[in-house]
């Protein structure tokens, strides 16, 4: 049995989950609303304040589902509570971010500057010139935008400049040394 697959998940006192046919979930909470089409195989069960996803059969593929299944749904449940965040860094001589409205410009050592703009429930931050957060209620869009602002200049071996993850090490390569 899925470990991750067949833990309940809890639903908090303001939010309400609502599951459709063709096992559509929306989550309405105190930061907005997510709705998702999940497998039609797997059932989702409301009791109560908690959600229980269970599976038909023991096919590897239906084993696969149930753990997705039930980390999507709380994933959901977290977004419209907590929100997520990721923090990248900028590192670098000159190289810095600035936030004009609703766009992101980055001077990234190329001859123009770099301009992103906010996609739809997804905000960005800078703190400083050189610390963006990114911000929203849906953990994949998150995680997707923040991987292509990181992609616009991501972090080389030698001195390690560029875009990086607040919490990401750069494994460092010793640079050409002189002759003798």
């Amino acid at each position: 049995m899925s470990r991750i697959g067949r833990m309940p998940i809890a639903v908090p006192a303001d939010v309400t989950v609502e599951i459709a046919e063709n096992n559509k979930v929306t989550v309405k909470g105190p930061k907005g609303t997510l709705e998702r089409v999940l497998p039609a195989e797997m059932q989702i069960k409301k009791d109560g304040n908690e959600i229980v996803v269970s599976r038909p059969n023991d096919l590897k593929k239906m084993k696969s589902l149930h753990g997705l299944t039930r980390t999507l749904i709380n994933n959901m449940i977290i977004g419209v509570t907590k929100g997520y965040e990721k923090v990248l860094e900028i590192n670098g001589v000159g190289y810095r971010g600035a936030k004009q409205g609703k766009k992101l410009v980055l001077n990234l050592g190329y001859s123009h500057p770099v301009e992103m703009t906010d996609p739809e429930g997804i905000e960005t931050v800078m703190e400083g010139q050189n610390k963006i957060i990114v911000k929203g209620i849906d953990k994949e869009k998150v995680g997707q935008f923040a991987a292509e602002i990181r992609e616009k200049r991501a972090p080389e071996p030698y001195k390690g400049k560029g875009i990086k993850y607040a919490d990401e090490t750069i494994r460092r390569k010793v640079g050409k040394t002189g002759k003798k």
